[in-house]
């Protein structure tokens, strides 16, 4: 579409990056260079994610959040993302979708987490149309009172990411990873894990999903693919990103927090 025609239908420019199993903290830097260094709108869809990763918010606690001593046992990746929200456990059932815009490339849109939840929910609103009781829930993308989507975001002077990890599937021993959050919403009533989300597939297609997405873009923006390797090799040097991994040191300090003070486990070698 040429610039002229874009400007006849009057929307804005969204660039589409597209991935399959992105191992999500290359996505995470990814998108955070987007927000800081480009001044362009972006979807970045990303389907699926190979190694089971537990992922915190920007100011998350792991010995309130997460099951300490299995987590050091198997393993697991825990990342500290650059946005706030709650914790997950994303794996290659997880379905990525998240939105770079400009302040001003939603009209009287507030840049302010509330209406942009709003505004995102109803892109999501024509994607789910006739596949369940989908809705806006607190913050959560729900079907009937069972989360399926969690939400985070982050708001820069001149710009808003509104990122979703969708639970088109997911492993139940996984779960087992993350603790009930002291602060949770209100609508779980104290549920456990798998009382309180359901799984995706059961309603719509992975397929069907992303590329309802696409459509549902398409009638507010005019969406052009991007290449990844475009971006990468523009990449700034000086870009930092914020979102990493938690050192098996960190996480075992944790695990302090939970035992008395006067452990010896607690204590650092001279």
């Amino acid at each position: 579409m040429t610039i002229p025609q874009r400007q006849k239908l009057g929307r804005p420019l969204m660039k589409l990056i597209r991935l399959r199993e992105w191992p999500i903290l290359q996505q995470l830097h990814i998108e955070e260079q987007l927000l800081r260094t480009s001044s362009e709108n972006w979807c970045i869809i990303n389907d699926g994610t190979r190694e089971p990763t537990i992922v915190m918010g920007v100011s998350g606690k792991p010995a309130e959040l997460l099951e300490i001593k299995p987590v050091l046992h198997d393993q697991v990746p825990v990342i500290k993302r650059f946005t706030g929200g709650g914790t997950v456990i994303v794996d290659g059932g997880s379905i990525f979708v998240t939105f770079i815009c400009n302040k001003d490339a939603v009209p009287d849109l507030q840049p302010y987490p509330r209406p942009i939840m709003s505004w995102s929910s109803l892109i999501y609103n024509e994607v789910f149309h006739g596949t369940g009781d989908f809705h806006l829930r607190e913050n959560d993308y729900v079907f009937g009172n069972r989360k399926f989507g969690g939400n985070a975001q982050s708001i820069t002077k001149g710009r808003w990411i509104h990122h979703t990890s969708f639970l088109w599937d997911y492993e139940i021993r996984n779960m087992a990873y993350l603790k009930l959050p002291s602060r949770a919403p209100e609508y779980r009533s104290a549920r456990d894990h798998l009382e309180f989300i359901c799984r995706m597939k059961d309603y719509i297609s992975r397929s069907d999903f992303i590329d309802r997405t696409v459509r549902a873009l398409g009638t507010h923006f005019s969406v052009e693919s991007e290449e990844l390797e475009a971006i990468q090799s523009g990449r700034s040097t000086k870009f930092s990103p914020l979102s990493r991994l938690l050192t098996a040191q960190e996480i075992e300090s944790a695990s302090c927090e939970l035992e008395s003070p006067k452990s010896l486990a607690c204590f650092s070698s001279p």
